[in-house]
């Protein structure tokens, strides 16, 4: 299959906010630094699962204002404040002052929503009373479209308003799925982000699958055993290019492999095709790719595919680490945490080390780095895989 070359999208402004902190700054310092955000999980009283989480601190003690209290729970309550960062409600106004509230689109990813509002729902209930607490909203919290309704309101956005909801993939391909709006003339600008909350399902369902780690996780080591569950939130506002120079979205890519619900194609088949889809929309070869943020969970078998699609694409000499040492996994948000963490190591001229790995598994053949390395990058490629084989690489670099 042929893919076109399309034209540089510019990624004019982004923001993030995650279990390292708020705003852009923030990450970058503790990424050089070396300084993790994974912290013993004590949310919502659990004292039965041993693990570490990337939890955002004093989020509980935020609440949203009486104009937006039909929408309170603990994901919007996180769009909120990673919107409120890096002045980034301001730049999107004057998108919307420049292109009308109407051009102007939003394409959210999530996977699991507000879903924690309906684990205290449910477990509020009184038996005596009614089914469920007249407190609870469900169209406005736990529902997937909740957040892009709120985020859109939030903004005063008017164009057209998606929720992408492909498990770990979700907030990357909101960065294809906006592309081919702009493109196709649906809307002039878009505004694209991620937003996922810690909740009991999340922590319990992948344990559940054994696939929780009881330490920090430890990406592409060979004692790795598991992931860190995260929470995350971030915001990017894409224009297209008109000869200005700065952040772009060069190239993206998508693939199903569907070779499994939970377990990725053991030899990589569809990272593979998303990593050579996103380079052949950029017109790039592999050589040209300096950087990968890999999407390493810190599983036996997703690293191992992902180690074996990269060396089968790239060879073994392209530079490449997972940044969920410091974050964990912030499942829906973590595409749109992965670009704002690219977009930061391209301006910094940065490579992270795999945080938490020390000894590098011996059977993974892909330059994974266990020091951090400074050189210019150019263009950095990152991927977001998730289950059901729903896979994204999106391809970072300058417009001009």
């Amino acid at each position: 299959m042929t893919f076109g070359l399309i034209k540089p999208l510019q990624i004019t402004d982004y923001t993030l906010t995650s279990a390292l902190g708020a705003g852009r700054e923030t990450h970058w310092q503790r990424l050089r630094n070396g300084r993790s955000g994974l912290t013993p999980c004590e949310f919502f009283q659990i004292g039965d699962l041993d693990t570490w989480v990337g939890q955002v601190a004093s989020l509980d003690d935020i609440t949203l204002n009486e104009r937006w209290a039909v929408y309170d729970c603990r994901n919007n309550r996180l769009a909120q404040l990673a919107l409120e960062q890096d002045g980034f409600t301001e730049a999107v106004r004057d998108a919307t002052g420049r292109y009308g509230a109407t051009r102007v689109s939003l394409f959210m990813g999530t996977s699991t929503s507000g879903i924690h509002q309906t684990e205290q729902a449910y477990l509020g209930i009184d038996p005596e009373s009614e089914p469920l607490p007249q407190w609870y909203h469900y169209s406005t919290t736990h529902n997937t479209y909740a957040v892009a309704d709120f985020v859109r309101r939030y903004l005063g956005l008017e164009g057209l308003s998606v929720t992408v909801s492909t498990a770990c993939s979700s907030s990357a391909k909101v960065f294809a799925s906006a592309y081919r709006a702009i493109q196709s003339g649906l809307c002039d600008a878009a505004v694209v982000g991620g937003v996922d909350t810690l909740c009991l399902t999340t922590l319990y369902g992948f344990n559940a699958l054994q696939l929780v780690a009881a330490e920090k996780c430890r990406p592409f080591d060979v004692d790795r055993n598991g992931i860190s569950i995260g929470e995350a939130g971030g915001f990017a506002l894409l224009q297209p290019e008109k000869g200005q120079t700065g952040h772009a979205l060069l190239g993206y890519g998508e693939s199903s492999d569907a070779y499994h619900m939970s377990s990725p194609h053991p030899q990589g088949a569809g990272a593979r095709a998303a990593m050579a889809a996103a380079l052949a929309r950029a017109g790039l070869e592999p050589r040209d790719i300096d950087y990968i943020n890999l999407h390493g969970t810190g599983t036996p078998a997703n690293d191992m595919a992902e180690s074996r699609a990269v060396v089968s694409l790239f060879g073994g000499q392209t530079p490449c680490s997972s940044t969920k040492g410091w974050t964990g996994h912030t499942l829906g948000a973590a595409g749109i945490v992965e670009v704002a963490l690219g977009l930061l190591c391209i301006e910094h001229g940065f490579m992270p080390c795999t945080l938490n790995s020390e000894i590098l598994d011996p059977t993974v053949d892909a330059d994974v780095l266990l020091e951090h390395r400074y050189q210019r990058l150019r263009t950095v490629l990152t991927n977001s895989f998730g289950f059901g084989g729903s896979n994204c690489s999106l391809v970072l670099g300058c417009s001009a």
